[in-house]
Order: structure tokens, then C-alpha cells, then sequence
């Protein structure tokens, strides 16, 4: 019987690397990738593959897409659908570079790693602006239905924002909290926030049909930049878009005032696969 990868649904770790790979050889891909499914736990590795594999293998994954080009949009927000993504989670980051680099040695053949990030929990579970992530994603059963298909595989949109944090963090703190919609002191809503403010503009009950995804953002940092790795989960890409599409102002024209201060510099859409017995089951991709 099929489940989902269970890190999907799990509480973020104290430590993350994520992993993004392009195809270096289409006739490795299959290989690869069995070897991959044997190895990956679901857990501590959780896989998301990209349109750019399915089509390679002329396969056709229901609800599989490439990141959108949203028309309409106020801002730019770059689609660069890659083919695979490795998000490796736990508490200890130097067992998570060995991790790595056995994923980069299985799938070497068929595989290029083009990207690695290094993420971690801060405090609570905030974003490095101060304000705490995630509050509005659903639990338990709430959760399963937004994040999870029937077969027990997953869809996840995955962005890195890049924050200019020295124009945040000398904001006053009232104009912070009108930015995000939420106070920083105590991390309540408030009524009287602007329109643009990031809590109004992704409000996931306020859509018809409602919006949930499972969120499960971390913060990243490096010599000289840092900012937020978004991840969000769902049972298909709708909820995810109809939200994207409501930041960047295409069907209002209102702008979410996150990007006053942050920029995406990615953006890809994975199909997370389902577990079964102890591995990942890719049959859908004709790889036993």
C-alpha cells in the first residue's frame, strides 16, 4: 500500500539542504532514479521530480506541471523549472553533507547538481525578518487533505527569496508589522493592516475554492546574502497558484508587500512520489 514521504508532513528540522539537479543524460535517467527510489527514505530525504524527467520519458504525470509564467503580473517572479529536488532534513548538518554527497554519487549518471542550499530552524520557527512562519498551516487531517493525493504522493512549489534585510530591519517596527499583516510582539493579526499586507493577500479561507497548502519554509544564509527557501505542499498546484497569483497582483493589481523587500530567484514545481514498502514507488515513471 502506497503512503506519503513522511517527512512531507512532519515538524521542520533543526537542520535542511536542499538539492537541485538538471538532466545530464536522458538515457541514465531510469537508472538513476531506481537507485535513487532504494536509497531515499521519504523522511530524512524527500524527493520532488520535475516535468523536464516525465517528459524525457515521454510519460505523462497527472497534475504535473512547470512553474507558471503568471500573466498580468506586477512583479517578476522567474520560473526555472529544474528536473529533480532533494530536500534533506535532520538535526546534525555535517551528516546531511554526507547525505549529499552520496544522492550526487547515485545520481550522477543521468544528473547534474546545479544547486545546493544550506537551510536551518531560527528560534521558534521564524524567518529572519523576526516574524513567525507558517502560522496558518493546517494540522492533522487538515493537513492531509491539503497536502496529500489519493495515491499518497504530493506536489510542492519551491522558491528561494533572497531578502534585503538591511532595509527590513531599520524599517520601524509598525511598518514592519504592516508589511507582513501580523504584530511582531506577539504574532496576532491585525484588522487595520493595509491591503497589501502579506497576511491579507495569502488569507487561504478568504479564496473560492479555499487556498490550503502545507507550508514548510526555512530560512538560508551565505557569505553575503540571506532569505527564505519556500516550500509549500499540495495535493495539486491550484491552491499554490491561486495564491501566487493573488501576491503578484494579476487579478487586482495590488502587489503583496513582501516583495518591498525580498525577490525570488527561483521557482520549480516537483511531483513528491509516494512511498511503498520502504522505498519510492515510481511506477507511474515505469521504473520498478
Amino acid at each position: 500500500m502506497s503512503y506519503p514521504q513522511p517527512g512531507i508532513l512532519a515538524d521542520v528540522p533543526a537542520q535542511a539542504r536542499y538539492l537541485t539537479f538538471d538532466i545530464s543524460d536522458p538515457s541514465e535517467i531510469s537508472a538513476a532514479l531506481q537507485q535513487l527510489a532504494r536509497f531515499a527514505d521519504g523522511e530524512q530525504v524527500v524527493i520532488g521530480i520535475g516535468r523536464p524527467v516525465s517528459d524525457a520519458l515521454g510519460i505523462s504525470i497527472p497534475e504535473l506541471k512547470s512553474f507558471p509564467v503568471i500573466d498580468a503580473a506586477k512583479v517578476d517572479i522567474p520560473a526555472t523549472q529544474s528536473a529533480l529536488w532533494c530536500w534533506l532534513r535532520g538535526e546534525d548538518r555535517g551528516e546531511l553533507v554526507h547525505i549529499s554527497r552520496k544522492i550526487i554519487e547515485i545520481l550522477s549518471g543521468g544528473f547534474e547538481c546545479i544547486s545546493i542550499i544550506d537551510g536551518f530552524r531560527y528560534d521558534i520557527g521564524r524567518d529572519l525578518t523576526g516574524y513567525e512562519d507558517g502560522t496558518e498551516n493546517p494540522t492533522d487531517g487538515d493537513a492531509i487533505a491539503a497536502a496529500i493525493a489519493a495515491d499518497g504522493s504530493s506536489f510542492v512549489a519551491v522558491q528561494q527569496w533572497v531578502h534585503d534585510l538591511d532595509d527590513f530591519l531599520t524599517r520601524p517596527e509598525e511598518e514592519q508589522d504592516d508589511t507582513i499583516g501580523r504584530r511582531k510582539s506577539d504574532n496576532e493579526e491585525f484588522d487595520e493592516a493595509p491591503e497589501t499586507a502579506h497576511v491579507k493577500r495569502v488569507a487561504q479561507e478568504d479564496f473560492d475554492p479555499e487556498a490550503f497548502v502545507v507550508r514548510r519554509s526555512m530560512p538560508w544564509a551565505d557569505a553575503g546574502h540571506e532569505g527564505l527557501v519556500f516550500v509549500a505542499f499540495g495535493k495539486n498546484f491550484d491552491a499554490y497558484t491561486t495564491l501566487l497569483t493573488h501576491m503578484v497582483g494579476a487579478d487586482d493589481g495590488k502587489v503583496d508587500a513582501l516583495f518591498s523587500f525580498t525577490t525570488p530567484v527561483t521557482g520549480s514545481f516537483f511531483w513528491c512520489p509516494p512511498m511503498k514498502g520502504e522505498k519510492l514507488d515510481l511506477s507511474l515513471l515505469g521504473i520498478g
